[in-house]
């Protein structure tokens, strides 16, 4: 770690504390409003406190850590991400954003600048969905915008409503009920968040650092079933079978066509199939399946795209279930939009980037992120990745250290220019 900045440093003792302190192998837990996520507040909070920043809490548990600037009355940075993480997940995922906004605290601090503005490294809450089946609450809590229902959602693990999870950790969800924001979007000048790369672009490109041009939204089904019905499988001729495989093959391979026909015209998008399962006490070697069970994950940056594929969803499911004798149901709709990355914030880190003779490239993003949330509320919004070997939300998160902080020298740059390239484009 020699040759790292005191603000990589500190953001590498910062993750290796973490790391020792939520440790739930194979991997590491921090579950939302649980004891890893309170553990890694308090840690954050005391590191930030340690360089002179003050520390709030708003309704909802979220987490502002301000370095004072000169006038408080300039809307302020906000570096932001969140501290909670999937069950017997990577240490990296969210954490290495806060890690790296109290790292330009740190160099801010140790270089004697003060800033004209505020700046907040702010840690969500409650990011990741697998807890409560929300997007973002966090961080609509933050901006005032979690809907009252969304606060009855049941957290997966304890059966318990996010209300009563906020309320036991001594946070108010009847101010989050009514709206209270933990912070005026209008006193945002910018929110940056800083997360590890959760595919392969970085790695491929041999970059330690990328600049993210926008996050994909999407659509998801989480209880569909093809249903058809159950026969033998040697008494059953051809034309009397409903198979519910035979159906969702079809559904199957008619996405994949359309994805393929997008990839042709230089559209991105994914579609996952993430769980497909049967009845075991129905299912058997020898008999047609009458019933199938699948989950649909759809997501692009384009608008566009995404109708286009819903469109096609039910054109073939419509062709499939005519064919194959069976019927659909989707069950529940998820959505959630895309974001667009801000140019003129995009045009800063490029040209912190190219004052540092660093490379980074411009990289989309298929996951969603608390950054997609602060963009959708009109504050202007960027991101960066951070090469990751190995994926996310599995125990073998491989971001370096030495990589972060790189993040930490673009983003440093970039909060210290800020002012001076204000009104460029």
């Amino acid at each position: 770690m020699s040759s790292l900045t005191a603000g990589g440093k500190l953001a590498g003792r910062i993750l290796d504390a973490l790391a020792e302190a939520t440790t739930d192998a194979p991997g590491i837990t921090r579950v939302a409003y649980g004891a890893g996520e309170h553990f890694a507040h308090d840690l954050v909070r005391k590191e930030a406190e340690r360089l002179g920043a003050v520390a709030r809490v708003d309704a909802a548990g979220n987490l502002y850590l301000t370095l004072k600037g000169c006038d408080p009355d300039l809307p302020a940075i906000v570096i932001g991400s969140h501290l909670d993480s999937v069950a017997h997940g990577g240490n990296f995922d969210g954490v290495a954003g806060i890690a790296a906004g109290l790292a330009v605290m740190a160099e801010l601090v140790g270089q004697g600048i003060r800033l004209s503005r505020d700046l907040i490294v702010l840690a969500t809450r409650a990011e990741e969905a697998v807890w409560f089946p929300l997007s973002y609450p966090g961080s609509q809590a933050v901006l005032g915008l979690l809907e009252p229902q969304a606060l009855e959602a049941r957290r997966s693990d304890s059966g318990r409503t996010l209300a009563e999870h906020m309320r036991e950790e001594g946070f108010d969800p009847d101010a989050v009920r009514r709206g209270m924001p933990g912070i005026d979007a209008g006193r945002i000048a910018a929110f940056i968040e800083v997360h590890i790369e959760q595919g392969p672009r970085l790695i491929a490109a041999e970059a330690p650092v990328g600049i993210v041009t926008g996050i994909a939204g999407g659509f998801r089904y989480v209880d569909a079933k093809c249903l058809g019905a159950y026969a033998h499988s040697g008494a059953e001729p051809r034309f009397a079978r409903h198979d519910s495989v035979l159906g969702f093959a079809d559904l199957i391979a008619g996405l994949e066509k359309e994805w393929d026909a997008l990839e042709r015209e230089g559209r991105e998008a994914t579609i996952t199939f993430g769980r497909v399962q049967s009845d075991p006490a129905q299912h058997g070697g020898s008999r047609v399946l009458g019933e199938l069970g699948f989950t649909l994950d759809a997501r692009s940056a384009e608008a566009a795209v995404l109708d286009r594929i819903e469109k096609r969803l039910h054109d073939i499911l419509a062709e499939a279930g005519s064919k194959r004798g069976v019927t659909f149901e989707l069950g529940p709709r998820f959505t959630w939009e895309p974001a667009t990355m801000s140019p003129a914030l995009i045009a800063g880190l490029d040209r912190a980037a190219t004052e540092l003779q660093m490379r980074a490239p411009h990289v989309p993003s298929g996951a969603g992120h608390d950054a997609a949330m602060f963009a959708g509320a009109g504050i202007p919004t960027a991101m960066l990745f951070v090469r990751n070997e190995k994926g996310s939300h599995n125990p073998h998160e491989a971001m370096e250290i030495a990589d972060l902080d790189q993040a930490i020298r673009l983003l440093f740059r970039f909060v210290t220019d800020f002012d001076n390239h204000l009104d460029q484009p």
